[in-house]
């Protein structure tokens, strides 16, 4: 099975569109699946996001095939251009790195909006998920996956865009994780 965790409704209906997966709630999550995927959306922010992976992590056995993916959108200095997929291997978060995957991309999850510059890449959600998935040692395959969606200017992404952004990804995305 492939989980994968998402922060925004908008984030979710790339997925929801190309895999036609079916709504449903669970634990008052937002949650939409097929036979091989569940995908839950979290809400905005650290928090949310480690309760929402922890939900899938209790309500289902965890198999050595599964998956589990935060997908999401980030801020990105201007060395990135707008829908660069990034492979995340740690998050800073409040001062501290954490190491998911070696050898790969470093964002810094922060508790609001980054409006100035200052940082590589931002987000919101990474550091949740890591937390949620790292104390699970029956977690094999877990990945974050973020599409620079703008240059520190967070008021200018609309709900299209982050649709567009992250369905125009996910052939990639498959393609890293071998799906």
């Amino acid at each position: 099975m492939i989980y994968i965790i998402v922060a925004l409704k908008s984030e979710a209906q790339a997925f929801v569109d190309k895999y036609k997966l079916k709504k449903s709630r669970l634990s008052g999550f937002l949650v939409f699946s097929n036979a091989t995927m569940k995908l839950i959306v979290s809400g905005v922010g650290v928090g949310f996001a480690r309760d929402a992976t922890q939900t899938f992590i209790n309500h289902y056995d965890i198999t050595d095939d599964d998956i589990y993916l935060n997908v999401g959108i980030c801020g990105g200095d201007k060395n990135y251009e707008i829908g660069t997929l990034v492979e995340v291997g740690s998050v800073t978060y409040e001062g501290i790195k954490y190491t998911l995957k070696e050898n790969k991309k470093q964002i810094h999850t922060l508790d609001k909006e980054m409006t100035q510059e200052g940082f590589e890449l931002v987000d919101m959600e990474a550091y949740g998920f890591y937390d949620a998935v790292v104390h699970n040692p029956a977690i094999r395959n877990a990945y974050i996956f973020k599409v620079v969606s703008d240059h520190f200017e967070p008021k200018l992404i609309t709900k299209e865009k982050t649709k567009a952004l992250i369905f125009d990804k996910i052939d990639a995305i498959n393609k890293i994780i071998k799906i």
